[in-house]
C-alpha cells in the first residue's frame, strides 16, 4: 500500500515561533551612595552606627596605607610579589564586616581588607607573600575556622562548598561561608562546579565576584559574553545580584542579607561586586601596558574612598581632627606591623618542605637534603 506524503497545510514555522517562555529570570542592582557621595536610596539601619562605620572607613584606609609601603618595599628590594587592591576596598571591607564569630571566611589572594577586618595582623598578611609558613597561622580567634589565602585561581570555591556542606551536614544554626573570586576566576571550572554544588546541596554559602574589571591584563568582554556576572547563578539555581562595589554601604547591605539568608537555611546567593582595579595586578605588573589612561583617571574619580568620606563628614561621623588622627594611628600602625616581618628571622630552607605532608614521601627527602646542605653552605 502506497504511503501518504506527509503535508504541511500552513507556512512553515521557525523555531523562535514555535516556542513559548518556560522561565524568566532578572538581575537586580544595588546602590545607596553614588560616585560623588550623593544618597540615592534610604539608607540601611546599620549607617547609624558610627563605630561601624568608622570601622569601615579605617580597614579601606588601612589597605591603602600598606599598600603604598608594600610597593616602596618592593621597589627597593624588600619585598616580592603582592596583589594590591587600590580602587577596590569597599567589596572587601564591606562584606567582611558582616562576619560573625562562627562564620566561616574563605579568602582568595586579594583579600587583605577582608582579613583585616577579620583581626589578621597586617604582619602575618605580609609574611604570607613574604614566604613565612607562619603566614598561614591566622592568631586572632575570630579566623579559628576561617581557610588560608590560596594561589590557585578559584581553587578556594570548592573548598568553600566543602566547608558548607559539612556544616549542613552537622546542622550547625546560624553559621555560613562566605568567599571571593575575582572575574577572571568565574571564567574557571572550579567557579561553576561550585555554583552548581551551592544550589543543588541548598548550601549555606555566599560567593562575592569580586568584579574588578581585570583578569589580569584580560577585560571581561575576552573572557565572557555575559551581560552580568551575577547572571551565572541561574544555572545553578541560586540568586544573583549585582551591586555597586564602590558603594561600601551597599556592599554590606547585600552581603548582610545573603548571609543571614543562608544562616537560616535559605541557601546561597552570587554576589556581583562591580569595581575597579586602579593598580597593577600585583607589584610585579605594569598596568600601563593594557589599561587605556582616561579610562583610569575616570575610574579614580567613582572610587570608593572618597565617597564613604564625604559620607560620613555630611553626617558628622568624620571631621577633620578625626581624620588626622586616624591616618596619624593608622601610618604608625603599618610601619609597627612592617617592622615585625622585617625582623621576623628568615625560615630555614628545609621549612619548603615540612608542611606539605604528614610523612615526607621518599622522593622529596633527598631534595630536602639538599636544600640544607645549600643552606649551610
Amino acid at each position: 500500500m502506497q504511503k501518504t506524503p506527509f503535508i504541511v497545510k500552513s507556512k512553515t514555522k521557525s523555531i523562535q515561533d514555535a516556542a513559548r517562555t518556560v522561565a524568566q529570570f532578572d538581575i537586580k542592582y544595588v546602590q545607596y551612595v553614588d560616585a560623588e557621595g550623593q544618597i540615592v536610596n534610604e539608607l540601611p539601619g546599620f549607617t547609624q552606627d558610627s563605630s561601624l562605620m568608622l570601622s569601615l572607613y579605617r580597614a579601606m584606609k588601612v589597605s591603602q596605607v600598606l599598600e603604598h609601603k608594600v610597593s616602596v618595599l618592593h621597589r627597593t628590594g624588600k619585598f616580592g610579589t603582592y596583589p594590591g587592591c587600590l580602587g577596590q576596598e569597599a567589596v572587601g571591607a564591606g562584606a567582611a564586616s558582616c562576619l560573625t564569630d562562627q562564620d566561616m571566611f574563605v579568602p582568595y589572594y586579594r583579600s587583605a581588607p577582608e582579613l583585616y577586618m577579620r583581626g589578621v595582623k597586617l604582619h602575618e598578611i605580609l609574611m604570607y607573600w613574604g614566604g613565612f609558613e607562619e603566614g598561614s597561622n591566622f592568631k586572632d580567634p575570630r579566623c579559628r575556622f576561617d581557610l588560608p589565602i590560596p594561589i590557585c585561581i578559584s581553587s578556594q570555591l570548592p573548598h568553600a562548598a566543602g566547608v558548607a556542606t559539612a556544616i549542613k551536614l552537622r546542622k550547625q544554626k546560624n553559621r555560613a561561608v562566605l568567599t571571593f573570586v575575582g572575574d577572571g576566576g568565574t571564567s574557571e571550572g572550579d567557579f561553576y562546579e561550585t555554583v552548581n554544588a551551592a544550589g543543588a546541596w541548598n548550601l549555606p554559602l555566599v560567593i562575592i565576584i569580586n568584579n574588578n574589571r581585570w583578569a589580569l591584563s584580560e577585560p571581561n568582554n575576552k573572557q565572557t559574553s555575559c551581560q552580568t556576572l551575577a547572571q551565572k547563578a541561574i544555572a545553578g539555581g541560586i540568586e544573583g545580584i549585582q551591586v555597586d562595589g564602590n558603594d561600601v554601604i551597599a556592599v554590606r547591605a547585600v552581603t548582610e542579607a545573603a548571609m543571614q539568608k543562608a544562616r537560616q537555611g535559605g541557601g546561597a546567593t552570587l554576589i556581583e561586586a562591580l569595581t575597579y582595579r586602579l593598580c597593577a595586578h600585583t607589584t610585579v605588573d605594569d598596568l600601563t601596558r593594557y589599561v587605556d589612561k582616561s579610562e583610569h583617571e575616570q575610574a579614580l574619580r567613582q572610587e570608593p574612598f572618597r565617597r564613604l568620606k564625604k559620607l560620613l563628614r555630611d553626617n558628622g561621623i568624620l571631621d577633620e581632627d578625626l581624620e588626622r588622627k586616624i591616618e596619624q594611628e593608622i601610618k604608625q600602625e603599618v610601619e609597627a606591623e612592617v617592622e615585625i616581618f622585617l625582623n621576623a628571622p628568615l625560615p630555614p630552607p628545609e621549612a619548603m618542605f615540612d608542611y606539605l605532608y604528614a610523612e615526607l614521601p621518599e622522593r622529596l627527602r633527598e631534595q630536602r637534603d639538599e636544600a640544607i646542605r645549600r643552606g649551610d653552605e
